[in-house]
């Protein structure tokens, strides 16, 4: 009987061992099912996760990138100062390709006569100005001798050039001024220039652009018109359309960019009959549409070149003849302007 307990007791506590191990097993074979479902979770939860952002560099170049194809802009879009820029930038671009040989269109050969021939191109056009000048630096050649000049006689031969005797006492006056103050030469600094009678800071920068290489915004009123057409700035002073486009370039592309703009304004984007439908910056220019879009009818409101008739200058650069360009008619020839 007591071989049998002890079987018993045996048998007993080899089930209970069996019993233990069994329900381990069942607990780890329910762990790693439930750490395949996790995983299995994890896997499906992060294909659905949106992607993460590129790194800043990387969205930037392909921001850059996208804002090179030239878009319409819609009008009354919100524009962020970095996307001004980049348009703004676009256009110069653009219109540099369009005119590359683009210059002042004064005759000049040098500094003095560059100086004067601004001054008397206020209220008229620079072929009127160019038509006229060579007889007056015919007769005065140097400061020192327009300084010296009878107005009436000064007056008669800038007659055609409208505000004759204004613009005659303001070339004399300026004369008087570089012979006193700086030795019969044109000063190379803004400061030196405004200081003279009839020169203000457009004519200060035609002349240090042009005649000095010294970069500087010419705000004329193509160069007003159009910037604002192009919502480059909404001010309509001067001084402060010179600082807010002079924010959106580099200083180096100032006197370039002056040239490209006023081209473009006497070319192409006029001001009461804009030719939209032949314009390069269609894409770019948010007041498209105000002139004429039908291909045709805006490719006869061009003028100058582009248009098969003279530019503004007798003397004009090589590269501008070189292009297709035509020298303006002597004053009293006929003109096809």
């Amino acid at each position: 009987m007591k071989k049998t307990a002890e079987t018993a007791v045996e048998k007993t506590a080899v089930k209970k061992t069996a019993a233990k191990k069994a329900a381990s097993a069942a607990k780890k074979t329910a762990a790693e099912n439930t750490a395949a479902k996790k995983t299995a979770a994890k896997k499906t939860a992060a294909k659905k996760a949106p992607v993460k952002k590129a790194p800043a560099k990387k969205a930037a170049a392909v921001a850059e990138a996208a804002v090179e194809q030239p878009q319409a802009l819609p009008a009354g879009k919100p524009e962020s100062p970095a996307a001004l820029v980049r348009r703004a930038r676009r256009i110069n671009r653009e219109l540099a390709e369009v005119y590359p040989y683009a210059h002042p269109e004064l005759d000049f050969e040098n500094p003095f006569q560059l100086l004067v021939a601004t001054v008397l191109s206020a209220q008229t056009t620079d072929l009127r100005v160019n038509q006229t000048t060579p007889t007056l630096f015919a007769k005065y050649p140097t400061p020192e001798d327009l300084a010296a000049a009878n107005p009436e006689e000064v007056e008669e031969i800038l007659r055609p050039c409208g505000f004759f005797r204004a613009k005659t006492k303001s070339v004399i006056g300026l004369s008087k001024g570089l012979v006193e103050q700086f030795g019969g030469e044109v000063p190379g600094r803004l400061e030196d220039l405004v200081k003279l009678p009839g020169v203000g800071r457009k004519t200060a920068f035609v002349v240090l652009g042009n005649a000095f290489g010294r970069p500087g915004i010419t705000v004329d009123t193509h160069f007003q018109r159009l910037v604002r057409r192009w919502r480059w700035t909404a001010e309509t002073d001067p001084d402060k359309i010179e600082a807010a486009v002079g924010a959106l370039f580099p200083k180096s592309d100032w006197t370039d960019l002056s040239h490209h703009v006023i081209w473009h304004g006497r070319r192409m984007c006029h001001a009461r009959k804009p030719a939209c439908g032949v314009c390069p910056i269609a894409p770019l220019c948010p007041a498209y549409g105000e002139g004429e879009t039908d291909p045709e009818k805006a490719r006869k409101l061009l003028k100058y070149e582009k248009g098969g008739f003279p530019g503004q200058r007798l003397k004009p650069p090589q590269a501008y003849l070189d292009a297709g360009g035509k020298p303006a008619p002597p004053l009293g020839a006929a003109s096809g302007t």
